[in-house]
């Protein structure tokens, strides 16, 4: 029953309207690398977490409840619904309680574990549920647009709620990989990146051979325009780079494959260009389509990633990465009344011309005076 009122969209939780008053304290790489090496204490961790987690729900929930009634009502919806609300009461569970007693600190890093876990599944989830909504109503230029506003708001926020609980989880769970030990929680201090590119490359090309029965082979630049050192090392969160460029080889060997197939001569290599200057890294993959969650992981550590199109030529996906870990701050929605009104605005007449069905009688054309 307790969430049945915030389920039915109306009236908003005193808590949860409570929480979602304040902002998201955005952090940056360099904050969580000098945490985790310098000053890893457990109780400070979970006195930050244990207001912050549920500030940036609460953000999230509110927003959530400015989507029209019929897309919240389909089922997929409501579920997400249902596992932010739990979630979100599990954690003000910790509210009164003190690190100071061990059982405590064991308690919060359990629930972590398993709040991480249920939002395994949030993404496709939520994606369901849009296209319930779209088979069910129909497409509406202006509430698509604000859907995929909210999408976008909406994923990368959970970017940064997994980001928090996996530093905590890692640092103090014993929950390390073995095959990391220099890892600070999951960011690389020493990331190297041609090895995250060929790796991620390595997994779409099994996809791809599975698929297709051969994939596209993989050419692999640097450039350092720092000094000549190689290979190109940053300081980044490894497996939210994966993420990127899977994301990218796996549809650039699609293009690839089928744009070529039973060409004699083979497939025409996917070649990737590293570049490291002083502020920003940049990835160049080509014959590539992005999707748009990997720009959002870009853009979460104020990145971005971009595509380039030439028809007949194909199509350079470019990712582009603080190179400062002190500059790498999160990029967080913040639910205000700026949000607010993107939801109830209503569009507008086109401030832009459009091509008429029939061409203009040129004799009749009168000039305005």
């Amino acid at each position: 029953m307790r969430l049945f009122g915030f389920l039915m969209k109306n009236p908003i939780p005193k808590q949860v309207e409570y929480y979602s008053r304040f902002s998201p304290s955005p952090l940056s790489i360099k904050q969580f690398l000098d945490f985790g090496r310098h000053n890893a204490c457990e109780k400070t961790s979970f006195l930050f977490l244990r207001k912050e987690l549920p500030v940036r729900l609460a953000n999230t929930m509110r927003e959530v409840n400015l989507l029209p009634d019929n897309l919240l009502s389909r089922p997929s919806v409501r579920l997400v619904q249902s596992w932010y609300m739990q979630s979100f009461l599990e954690l003000l569970e910790f509210q009164s309680k003190g690190p100071e007693d061990p059982p405590v600190l064991n308690d919060f890093l359990e629930s972590l574990i398993k709040i991480r876990n249920r939002h395994n599944d949030v993404v496709p989830t939520m994606a369901q549920g849009v296209i319930e909504y779209k088979e069910k109503y129909g497409f509406d230029p202006f509430i698509s647009s604000n859907v995929q506003y909210f999408l976008d708001r909406f994923y990368t926020s959970r970017i940064s709620f997994r980001m928090l609980i996996n530093q905590h989880t890692l640092l103090f769970g014993g929950d390390t990989n073995p095959a990391h030990p220099k890892h600070i929680g999951s960011i690389d201090p020493s990331c190297n990146v041609a090895d995250v590119v060929k790796d991620a490359y390595e997994t779409a090309k099994m996809l791809c051979e599975q698929y297709y029965m051969g994939s596209p082979e993989l050419e692999i630049d640097e450039f350092n325009a720092k000094t000549s050192v190689r290979p190109i090392q940053v300081v980044y969160v490894p497996s939210h780079l994966f993420h990127m460029l899977f994301e990218l080889f796996k549809n650039s060997m699609r293009a690839t494959v089928e744009l070529h197939e039973g060409r004699k001569e083979g497939y025409p290599p996917i070649k990737a260009l590293v570049t490291l200057g002083k502020e920003d890294l940049s990835i160049k993959a080509g014959f590539g389509y992005g999707l748009p969650i990997s720009r959002l992981y870009a853009r979460y550590f104020q990145g971005d990633l971009k595509l380039y199109s030439m028809e007949g030529l194909g199509t350079n996906a470019v990712i582009y990465l603080k190179a400062l870990s002190s500059e790498s701050f999160e990029r967080l929605p913040v639910f205000n009344k700026s949000a607010w009104r993107h939801y109830q605005t209503t569009p507008e007449a086109d401030d832009w011309s459009n091509p008429s069905s029939e061409p203009r009688d040129a004799s009749k054309y009168k000039a305005n005076r």
